[in-house]
């Protein structure tokens, strides 16, 4: 029974301070903000990644609980699912991804790695020209 806890205590994520925490929030909006116009380009009237974008920087400031912008980061990831183009989509994911860092700080990483997704993307059709 012992090295059940021991596993589940290693799967389990590792706490961070909470100035950590919003160091990640704002990486993770620096990195999704990168790549926005990605997804803007695509979809000009779609405000849904900016607006995770800003909750998220919101969420670090204080103007905004961690509940609100969870809501925002699905509305982001949702217009993720309504974008036909990958560069657009992993655009909006990364900003989905930016918001729900104020919830869960391993979403960070996950910002980070669709907003690389997104770049590589645009520098594969770029290449194609």
């Amino acid at each position: 029974m012992a090295a059940k806890n021991e596993i589940k205590k290693e799967q389990q994520p590792e706490k961070i301070d909470e100035e950590k925490h919003q160091l990640l929030v704002i990486w993770a909006a620096d990195c999704a903000e990168r790549v926005l116009a990605i997804f803007e380009q695509n979809h000009p009237e779609d405000e849904r990644p900016r607006k995770a974008i800003e909750a998220a920087r919101k969420w670090v400031c204080g103007e905004l609980k961690m509940s609100e912008a969870r809501k925002f980061a699905f509305a982001a990831h949702a217009a993720a699912r309504n974008a036909p183009k990958p560069e657009a989509k992993a655009a909006a994911r990364s900003a989905g991804h930016a918001a729900a860092t104020a919830h869960v700080p391993a979403h960070a990483q996950y910002a980070a790695s669709y907003a690389v997704k997104a770049a590589r993307n645009i520098d594969k059709l770029q290449q194609a020209l």
